[in-house]
């Protein structure tokens, strides 16, 4: 990880080897904290974080479901943000906002502990590489199925979850593929360890639905609405394991991977990139880079003062 300056913890920006908490902190101990990732781009009017507030008002959603209280409100996270780019002097970065249960208390109820919140920023490139953008990558589908709604919540962004998706990326990396992809309770496909999945076939883009425990990604947002906005038909609907098999093209999206085709699953080879992901992911990243007018919305201007909620 390479390092930047400063980090802004609980509405302080302090140095980044300071930035540092308790072994006894709750989070540590029993996964209690909730996350995103965003990214911010250099654009020909300056550096902007991409959906911003949609990441942020995610992770207010995802502090409720698991009954933690945030003591900062969207545009305070947002205003904090931006200064700490600045301060940082990033043209380009990935940004985690955490919010977790720190110290205080121990055991499962420990209403008492402080929910501490944190906002670091450093550079980091395409999380599957520069390569799998371009040529696409190898994925396993994991022997380990993607959490139930029964057992836990999907929909948010919460720390311990992760360990799910941990699993099915060690095990896909230790087979020798990059990625892995996870079945849901039911054995449809899912999602990536770390990203949404699309497929083309006979003309349509078949993405699986929210009943499939997927997370609601902010790119898949994003990458449906470009799509169906250039012509595609985008269908979400329950995608059968065998259909990645018959796909004609595969791609993920995620804020950390961008927009990765996949070339082979299960060692059964596919078309990366086929001609609807690369006409979509130029697309997309027209919009990630402020070259795409119609999304302008999309990006926040990490240079242009935010307004701090009173």
């Amino acid at each position: 990880m390479e390092k930047a300056e400063t980090i802004w913890m609980n509405g302080e920006f302090v140095a980044w080897d300071d930035a540092r908490v308790h072994v006894l902190s709750h989070g540590l101990h029993y996964g209690t904290g909730v996350f995103e990732g965003i990214r911010a781009y250099e654009t020909e009017a300056g550096t902007a974080v991409f959906r911003h507030r949609d990441h942020l008002e995610r992770l207010m959603k995802s502090a409720e479901l698991y009954y933690l209280p945030m003591r900062f409100g969207v545009e305070e996270l947002r205003a904090a943000t931006n200064e700490l780019i600045r301060r940082n002097g990033l043209a380009s970065c990935y940004i985690r906002p955490i919010a977790f249960r720190g110290y205080g208390e121990m055991g499962l109820f420990a209403k008492g502990s402080p929910v501490d919140v944190t906002i670091a920023t450093w550079p980091w490139g395409a999380y599957l590489g520069e390569d799998g953008k371009r040529d696409g990558i190898r994925a396993k589908v994991s022997s380990w199925r993607r959490i139930s709604p029964d057992g836990l919540i999907p929909h948010a962004k919460a720390s311990g979850q992760y360990l799910n998706s941990i699993l099915a990326k060690t095990e896909a990396a230790n087979a020798g593929y990059e990625e892995a992809i996870l079945l849901d309770q039911r054995g449809n496909v899912c999602e990536g360890s770390g990203e949404n999945i699309f497929l083309v076939r006979e003309g349509e883009i078949v993405t699986p639905p929210h009943t499939a425990s997927i997370l609601d990604g902010v790119n898949r947002r994003s990458v449906i609405q470009i799509a169906r906005d250039l012509g595609y038909q985008v269908i979400e609907r329950d995608v059968g394991r065998s259909e990645l098999y018959l796909a004609e093209e595969i791609f993920l999206t995620g804020t950390a991977a961008e927009l990765v085709p996949v070339r082979e699953i299960d060692d059964h080879p596919i078309k990366a990139p086929g001609e609807t992901t690369a006409v979509v992911a130029a697309k997309f990243d027209d919009a990630l880079h402020g070259k795409a007018p119609e999304y302008s919305e999309w990006l926040d201007p990490v240079d242009e003062p935010s307004r701090v909620a009173s």
